[in-house]
């Protein structure tokens, strides 16, 4: 059961997260040798000059500053609106991995469904810039492993983690939805042009940082938030990545933290397939279907207990019909289209499907082929 903290332990929780000086490291310090942030507080300069430097312990024994007084008011304010959270060290609804890692942050600002966080999660990261067929397997994978009650975890950038994050919510009530880690303060949305998307993941997932509110878009911060990325997940995917890529940064520290690293292998041709191919050739394991992913984790998590799936009839017999519709022979979409009926969208939709479940190919030239079972 979920416990709220006092008014006065939120504030002391937010201000030693906030402390002028005060990094990080020092404060766990500080937490585990005398306690709780209000416990610090408490403290002379005497007591906790034995733990810090002494112009440090002067400065915890006075009140804050204006400026942490000012943010503090501010956070306070903002935690009003119902679905905002600071989750702490302390709260049992912080994410048990991260604190398996070896820097997990003093807080976090959540706006959204906190309780995804202790759900199995993927991490889907990729390039910003983007191939459409990139965007296409992004979108379809998180839509198989939200589906299959798996969180989707990204960054909300441009590209691939907005394809991840979209495929994701588009497994609807039945998926598990996805968790957004933003480089930036719980109340700006970076890039601006994904505004409407991080309000809907809000509603429906979870919105996540640990920078305090009011923090911009800094280049400092998103090897930071990718840190988060890798530690809330099981497994990180990429799916399309410059040689020199942030994503990598992303699967490098997956791979410190033990965690899976897959990638998804393109044309020899595509600079956005030389990173995926660099960590294969690293030893991140070769994915060709969303099966291959949960294969590898060992585990199938159901979805949740108020999900409405497909009836089983239903999905075989739409499937077998897209099926037939295919025959053995390759076939362009557009025939396919014109044997079945089916819009675009819901065309596209389902092909990408029956291609991560392997029982249809794409070929070089754009036509797909049935594989036999």
């Amino acid at each position: 059961m979920t416990t709220t903290p006092s008014t006065d332990e939120l504030s002391a929780w937010i201000r030693l997260s906030l402390e002028p000086g005060l990094g990080a490291v020092q404060a766990r310090h500080l937490l585990a040798a005398i306690g709780l942030p209000q416990d610090i507080y408490a403290l002379s300069a005497a007591s906790l000059a034995k733990v810090i430097p002494h112009d440090l312990a002067r400065q915890l024994s006075r009140p804050p500053d204006e400026r942490t007084a000012q943010a503090i008011e501010r956070t306070q304010e903002w935690l009003k609106t119902p679905g905002r959270r600071v989750i702490t060290l302390a709260d049992p609804d912080y994410p048990h991995t991260l604190l398996d890692t070896h820097d997990p942050p003093i807080l976090l600002y959540a706006n959204g469904r906190a309780e995804l966080l202790n759900r199995p999660a993927v991490a889907i990261v990729g390039a910003r810039s983007a191939t459409p067929a990139g965007l296409d397997n992004a979108q379809a994978f998180a839509h198989h492993l939200a589906a299959r009650g798996w969180c989707v975890v990204s960054g909300l950038a441009a590209g691939i983690d907005t394809a991840a994050h979209e495929g994701a919510l588009a497994a609807g009530p039945a998926g598990q939805s996805t968790i957004a880690v933003l480089g930036t303060g719980a109340d700006i949305v970076y890039p601006a042009a994904n505004l409407k998307l991080a309000h809907r993941i809000a509603r429906e997932g979870l919105l996540l940082t640990e920078f305090p509110l009011g923090t911009p878009s800094l280049p400092h911060n998103f090897p930071r938030r990718n840190r988060i990325v890798a530690g809330l997940a099981r497994g990180v995917l990429v799916v399309e990545a410059a040689k020199q890529s942030g994503s990598l940064i992303t699967a490098r520290l997956a791979g410190e933290l033990g965690r899976e690293v897959f990638a998804i292998p393109g044309s020899i041709h595509s600079p956005m397939s030389r990173g995926c191919h660099a960590l294969i050739r690293q030893g991140a394991k070769l994915v060709e279907s969303g099966d291959d992913i949960l294969e590898e984790l060992g585990a199938r998590p159901t979805s949740s207990s108020n999900s409405k799936p497909v009836p089983a009839e239903a999905e075989s017999g739409d499937e077998d019909a897209l099926l037939a519709a295919l025959g053995f022979d390759p076939v362009h979409a557009d025939q396919i289209q014109a044997r079945t009926g089916l819009d675009w969208p819901e065309l596209t939709r389902r092909l990408l499907e029956l291609e991560l479940r392997g029982l249809v190919a794409r070929l070089p030239d754009g036509r797909h082929q049935r594989q036999r079972r």
